[in-house]
């Protein structure tokens, strides 16, 4: 074998290698780049403590609410005892103003004075309201001066709980809101993991475009929402 036929067999032997070695490398952009996986860790970071504050938002919003719900709840029991008060205090007016006026009814002026020395404070305003007007209405219980003992707490009472069952729903709607943009964050999260995995180079970008756009609005939404601590 000749000179050149030793470099012709060499030649043709590294110009073979040369070809699988091409044929075996892997693509260039066949693969999510450096810059693209660092971006999709990123970004799972970043959702992933959002989520977990959006939790601890929603956690403390759900405890004022039921904190709220039971405040409501007592103040409509301290009412309903109040109003069982009030019930009592009418049941007893109504029964010392019969006595009354059977007394009048038999023109016994000393009994009819005793007993309406012994009216309580709520019925004697309006017993002399009502004489003061020349007993035209029907009684002094028809008079607005009445108001039996517990009836003004009642009521008082009723409005805390109103109050307080009105703040127990405006919490409970708060952390709702937020256990929505845990949901929202979510999505967010399996897109990211989604870009990662063997899926073209172009339809990870596009995955991670949308769980970037997704992110965005999932963090203006939170900017609206009130904190507690």
């Amino acid at each position: 074998m000749t000179v050149g036929d030793e470099t012709s067999t060499l030649s043709a032997g590294a110009g073979g290698r040369a070809t699988v070695e091409e044929s075996t490398a892997p693509a260039r952009g066949a693969h999510p780049s450096e810059a693209h996986e660092l971006v999709a860790v990123i970004l799972l970071s970043l959702v992933a403590m959002l989520t977990a504050w959006c939790g601890f938002q929603a956690s403390k919003w759900g405890g004022d609410s039921s904190v709220a719900f039971s405040e409501a709840s007592a103040s409509r029991i301290e009412a309903s005892g109040f109003e069982s008060e009030a019930r009592d205090a009418r049941g007893l007016d109504l029964a010392v103003y019969a006595q009354w006026v059977e007394a009048e009814v038999n023109s016994n002026e000393t009994l009819a004075d005793y007993i309406e020395a012994r009216f309580t404070p709520e019925f004697a305003a309006a017993f002399s309201a009502w004489e003061a007007d020349g007993r035209l209405e029907n009684g002094p219980f028809t008079r607005e001066e009445y108001i039996p003992a517990g009836t003004e707490e009642s009521a008082a009472a009723l409005a805390d709980a109103e109050a307080s069952f009105q703040r127990a729903l405006d919490f409970n709607e708060k952390g709702d809101n937020y256990s929505l943009i845990t949901v929202l964050f979510a999505l967010v999260l399996f897109l990211a993991a989604i870009a990662q995995r063997g899926i073209s180079v172009l339809g990870s970008r596009i995955v991670l475009i949308v769980a970037g756009v997704l992110a965005l609005g999932g963090v203006v939404l939170l900017l609206t929402f009130p904190i507690r601590f």
